[in-house]
């Protein structure tokens, strides 16, 4: 073979391999006189430059082995979610950056120096390049086994999290380094049992699928975690609160037992039913809301003072008379006209416990997302949540109304006005936490929610695209109705 029709048959090749097909490409030869298969000593691999020189070229083929029409978008959805796909591969350099173009790891135009290598050009590397090579690329060609599992060290020592893809023999190393180790179906039993996980269908796709599925989970254990959280911290500052401003008690023993044990144990179970957020494959994880925290504490104190301070059927004592309860006596002048035993009244401790459990729920629809709107992800979106919400409340109005319960818990039902009241003391809960997402969505992770090309405006329409309008329609004449109707809320302030 001259030098002339070599180089003609090299230049077919790349062009095979490189073109819009990515054919893979075989040369085929002939031996003379070749030896039996019997005759070979095929288990030593030193023997095999023996049977594989003074070969006949007779030609070359191309195998078409295209990728599957959903991997593109995969590794675009991969991109989104922070996910750097990596292809590692035996085949020559110019198929694999071909093959990398077709499914988005590189695009059709970009400079792929230092961001492909072949196993010799990354060996010819210094220590630090090498590190470098593995922070900055994404395919290696004609690798060796040794070359994986180098690659997935180099990768951890980045503090990067590997997840490793594989189905032969040569393969488990790497997959056994890895963090997750994912063996194909159809792979071999040593990869399978060197592997966290094993793919079935042998889809990439699947694997992407599994990420959201599993940012999914993750996402309703912190908001189940949030959840309790914020209702048992919430008590404590209720109780803090009380002592620290020389209030009656707001709540007793009791009654904790049954909002932690009963009330909201439903909710909180029922989060784990929630659907994935809009956003959860292009998101970063958000900081926990510390005030909305804080709130539900301050909200149930504030409910119980307002009967002292400000309700109609109150009894409308001073400030200072209610941090003062305790020197309630008939001949202190700043108290009289004061009955003392209003102070041991069963009223504020049902406005503190009414409050706090409807916090609670307005707290379990929050957290029906981390950090998508209640106007796109309405209640109905996770069914079980909105059942067990009722389902809730339903057993609140039982110990209030139903006898001998009140008695128990040492609480009395609640006439309209009063409802009104804790409805709007709760509520502002649901308009902290939008504001919390509002931010997170258009501050934290900047055009995520509204993407506009950089010389058009964010239009209305395309900002509320999406909105659920019979979730707005229901809540929006709800809420205007509670708080157009006056329930004295300003006397606390200004008696």
């Amino acid at each position: 073979m001259t030098p002339g029709v070599k180089q003609k048959i090299m230049s077919v090749i790349r062009d095979w391999g490189s073109g819009s097909d990515t054919l893979r490409c075989l040369a085929l030869a002939t031996h003379d006189n070749p030896l039996r298969r019997e005759e070979m000593k095929l288990e030593d691999s030193a023997n095999f430059i023996k049977y594989e020189t003074n070969l006949t070229f007779v030609g070359c083929v191309g195998m078409l082995d295209p990728p599957r029409i959903e991997v593109a978008s995969s590794v675009k959805l991969c991109r989104q979610a922070g996910i750097r796909v990596i292809m590692i591969t035996g085949d020559n350099k110019g198929t694999a950056v071909a093959i990398c173009r077709r499914i988005g790891i590189f695009t059709q135009d970009e400079d792929v120096t230092l961001k492909a290598f072949t196993g010799r050009e990354f060996d010819e590397l210094s220590l630090s390049e090498q590190r470098d090579a593995c922070l900055n690329a994404r395919c290696f060609a004609r690798v060796e086994p040794s070359h994986k599992s180098k690659i997935v060290e180099f990768l951890q020592s980045l503090d990067e999290i590997t997840a490793m893809t594989g189905d032969g023999v040569n393969d488990a190393p790497a997959l056994k380094k890895a963090e997750i180790g994912i063996a194909m179906g159809s792979g071999t039993a040593v990869a399978k049992t060197a592997s966290e996980m094993i793919l079935a269908d042998d889809n990439f796709s699947t694997i992407v699928a599994a990420v959201e599925e599993g940012r999914a989970i993750y996402n309703n254990m912190k908001q189940f975690i949030r959840y309790l959280i914020s209702s048992n911290v919430g008590e404590v500052v209720c109780i803090f609160l009380t002592a620290a401003l020389g209030f009656p008690e707001a709540l007793i023993p009791v009654q904790l037992l049954w909002v932690n044990l009963v009330t909201d144990g439903l909710p909180a179970t029922a989060l784990g039913f929630n659907p994935p957020d809009l956003d959860i494959m292009n998101k970063p994880p958000r900081n926990p809301k510390e005030p909305l925290i804080s709130y539900v504490g301050a909200a149930t104190v504030g409910a119980a003072a307002w009967w002292f301070v400000a309700a109609d059927g109150g009894p409308r004592v001073s400030f200072y008379q209610l941090s003062h309860f305790l020197q309630c006596k008939e001949d202190n002048p700043d108290f009289e006209g004061v009955d003392c035993a209003i102070f041991e009244s069963p009223y504020p401790m049902t406005m503190a416990l009414s409050v706090l459990v409807t916090i609670e729920m307005c707290n379990a629809l929050n957290s029906l997302s981390e950090n998508q709107s209640l106007l796109r992800m309405p209640p109905w979106e996770n069914i079980w949540l909105v059942g067990s919400i009722c389902l809730s409340m339903s057993l609140h109005f039982l110990i209030l109304y139903v006898e001998p319960l009140p008695l128990i818990f040492q609480i009395t039902p609640l006439n309209l006005t009063q409802w009104l009241m804790v409805l709007k003391m709760s509520l502002p809960v649901i308009l902290m936490d939008e504001t919390l997402k509002f931010v997170a969505r258009n501050y934290l992770e900047p055009g995520k929610e509204c993407v506009q090309p950089a010389t058009k405006p964010c239009s209305f329409s395309a900002c509320t695209d999406g909105i659920s309008w019979p979730f707005v329609l229901f809540a929006m004449p709800l809420v205007i109705w509670v708080y157009s109707t006056d329930t004295n809320f300003s006397d606390m302030f200004w008696s």
